[in-house]
């Protein structure tokens, strides 16, 4: 499997399905006859707060532990409720049936220097393993904080805002994955991408959509604003991965597509012109001073006058507001 068919799994799996932290299980619907078995398998689970946790759980919530998440998607987890391991076979596609300290003892590059750390890898402490996913952060299911499979800042990286974070000793290369089919360096293809961006960059997401892989045909709506680039995947539908920023405005969280994504320094106000079609930055005032609406900064408008620094939006016809060219996004 491609490291980037395998987070977008794992990604996939943390913003759309629901789950529940269940020791020994990997992927099973919790449906009746689940719980029972799922609740007597482990000792961890028949405690009675956990075995309380497990019944409660609807028949659409999925129980994963950290190592049989990855074991499920890799033994090809898809959701399927009808199946007694939500469509995951058992120890099969190369991928035998060991411990989360197992799983780091057969990676290959182990290392405890996080600088040198690569989206897809297997992140490690002892008893506990989750997965690098880019930019500082990591899908890991735990019972800690929200008791699911769920994203993580890595400390050893640094503290990302919002979300909960974990040290992790060392990391390492699954060697069920290939690696290298997502960008570490710059893209070099500027036929398709004349704007280019490397990952790391933070850049302003102007679209309208997002999704959770790179090359699915349906997407999700999502806001405007600042965000940071995560992955690349050469020669795809929605080439760039972002994570919003916090406080940026936006709630992206998936693949876009490349007209998506604009330099925060994008130098609009001196190519924009009456006839010009326009996003607001996040956070933008009226020329006057005053809040503007939140939908408004996901729509796209018309500049119908420019005078000095003060231009007038019109929205299907009719006068939106007026505010200043610097808060302007060129859209076309």
């Amino acid at each position: 499997m491609k490291s980037s068919e395998f987070l977008e799994k794992l990604q996939d799996i943390t913003e759309n399905y629901k789950t529940l932290y269940v020791m020994g299980c990997f992927g099973a619907p919790l449906n009746s006859a689940n719980k029972e078995r799922y609740i007597k398998h482990h000792p961890y689970n028949t405690q009675p707060q956990r075995a309380a946790m497990i019944r409660a759980a609807n028949g659409e919530t999925f129980g994963f532990d950290c190592v049989c998440l990855i074991k499920g998607v890799l033994w090809g987890w898809n959701g399927d409720t009808s199946k007694n391991f939500g469509g995951a076979g058992y120890a099969v596609n190369g991928v035998p049936d060991l411990t989360a300290n197992g799983m780091i003892a057969v990676c290959r590059d182990v290392s405890t220097d996080f600088g040198s750390i690569v989206p897809g890898e297997a992140l490690w402490c002892e008893g506990h393993i989750g997965i690098y996913i880019g930019d500082g952060l990591a899908v890991e299911c735990t019972p800690s904080w929200k008791n699911c499979v769920q994203i993580t800042s890595v400390g050893n990286i640094g503290v990302t805002p919002g979300y909960p974070t974990r040290n992790w000793t060392k990391h390492g290369k699954l060697p069920y994955l290939i690696y290298g089919d997502i960008d570490t360096k710059p893209e070099d293809n500027t036929q398709n991408h004349p704007q280019r961006f490397q990952i790391g960059d933070r850049v302003r997401f102007i679209g309208k959509k997002h999704y959770t892989a790179s090359n699915t045909l349906t997407g999700s709506e999502c806001l405007t604003g600042l965000a940071k680039v995560t992955m690349i995947s050469k020669g795809a539908k929605h080439p760039y991965h972002l994570v919003r920023e916090i406080g940026g405005g936006s709630t992206v969280y998936g693949w876009v597509d490349a007209a998506d994504v604009t330099s925060i320094s994008t130098g609009a106000g001196n190519r924009v012109k009456v006839g010009s079609t326009v996003k607001l930055q996040p956070g933008t005032k009226t020329y006057g001073g005053k809040n503007l609406a939140r939908y408004v900064f996901e729509r796209e408008y018309t500049v119908k006058e420019i005078e000095r620094d003060r231009v007038v939006l019109v929205y299907n016809g009719v006068v939106v507001a007026a505010v200043a060219l610097a808060d302007l996004i060129l859209i076309s």
